[in-house]
């Protein structure tokens, strides 16, 4: 008969069954047809710095990166990422071993777990996570073991007991987010000291994603986990400049790691898209290089913008966890006489023409998830004061 298939098995990979189109598609796709204002997905309203966006234009005209660049990423690049690393955190890496350019954070999670993930393999995460840590895990035959954030005294805290229990003998890897997104969680020294000391005492490998690193507030500070005792030959620090430069669209990351790690996920990352971004690397050497005034300048003026949508929200009744770092708020919903956090995103743009994101997206547990909400706040500041003045109508 024409148009059956030969096997009535699911033409999706079974690994990834559970994970269909993602939250934030369905969620631009509502913002666009009722003309809401996004506060859904995590990308900004403006470009960044003009002379990096001119550089990338530059490099496009000189014929730089048109052509497949090198595989580890170009050596302008390599250079600037070890240099960054030096110069804020005093971690040396070598540019030509210790360094992978990737496309995107997102792919060098991807890579980093189907390196170094089996089969069998129990990879211990934060949650909520990203949903692409769940999807990667799946992907590499792992199996996720979620610590959950818990909301104590106005924040989102990890319980080390709870880490501590979650470790088993099948455990290959831990999966730490700092900044932590969506909550806004940033771990502090003790927190980070507790994390390198369990994994060295059960001899572990360690993903830290620190793509928010440089959108930290208040008295909050980035410590990366590769600076504390016994954790640089173990752990792969993940960046990225989609965030520090907004410039999302250009999917530039980068990996840095110890050589025989950097190996292992360099020899998945040719088989994902091999090579990415050519000119936008260029670009994006010279961002690193930008002075600390930028990076200054740039958590300032993310700081002014939470406290315009922070304010906004609590004047419409939300509970609000204000972040130490990202930039994202989570909310409770049940002051609003509200417990379920889809419905109510669903809802949110008929009734007040503002789209965020149901926190329980990120939760293995969707029942611990279920009355949080997640905004973004990298917006134009007058956009925001426009989505507060809408919800707190509603």
């Amino acid at each position: 008969m024409t148009g059956m298939t030969s096997s009535a098995r699911p033409h999706l990979n079974r690994r990834l069954a559970a994970f269909g189109t993602t939250i934030f598609a369905e969620m631009s796709a509502l913002a666009v047809a009722t003309g809401s204002i996004n506060l859904g997905q995590g990308f900004p309203d403006t470009d960044g710095p003009e002379e990096i966006r001119e550089a990338a234009v530059r490099a496009l005209r000189d014929g730089r990166g048109n052509q497949y660049p090198p595989g580890p990423g170009i050596p302008e690049l390599r250079t600037a990422v070890a240099a960054h690393q030096l110069r804020r955190y005093g971690l040396a890496y070598d540019p030509d071993t210790e360094v992978l350019v990737t496309a995107g954070a997102t792919e060098a999670i991807a890579a980093s777990l189907l390196a170094l993930v089996e089969p069998g393999d129990e990879v211990v995460a934060l949650e909520p996570y990203y949903d692409s840590y769940a999807a990667s895990i799946a992907m590499a035959g792992g199996t996720r073991v979620p610590v959950t954030l818990r909301p104590r005294d106005g924040a989102f805290r990890l319980d080390l007991d709870e880490l501590r229990a979650a470790v088993t003998d099948r455990t290959r890897l831990l999966l730490i987010n700092t900044p932590h997104n969506p909550t806004g969680t940033v771990l502090t020294r003790a927190e980070l000291a507790a994390v390198a000391e369990l994994a060295v005492e059960r001899d572990l490998l360690v993903v830290t994603d620190e793509v928010y690193e440089h959108l930290v507030f208040d008295a909050a500070e980035h410590l990366p986990l590769a600076a504390f005792p016994g954790m640089r030959e173990r752990t792969v620090s993940i960046g990225s400049a989609g965030k520090t430069f907004s410039f999302t669209g250009w999917k530039v990351g980068w990996v840095t790691a110890a050589p025989e790690l950097v190996s292992a996920v360099r020899a998945v990352k040719q088989f994902l898209t091999y090579v990415a971004s050519g000119p936008f690397q260029y670009a994006v050497a010279e961002a690193l290089a930008l002075p600390d005034s930028y990076f200054e300048e740039f958590r300032r003026g993310m700081l002014a913008r939470r406290e315009i949508l922070a304010e906004g929200l609590t004047a419409a009744g939300f509970e609000v966890f204000r972040p130490a770092g990202t930039y994202f708020i989570t909310t409770d919903i049940r002051p609003l006489g509200e417990k379920d956090g889809f419905a109510f995103c669903r809802a949110l743009p008929e009734r007040a023409g503002v789209v965020a994101i149901p926190n329980a997206v990120f939760y293995d547990d969707r029942e611990a998830g279920a009355p949080f909400v997640r905004f973004a706040f990298c917006k134009r500041e007058e956009v925001l004061r426009e989505a507060a003045e809408r919800l707190r109508r509603m």
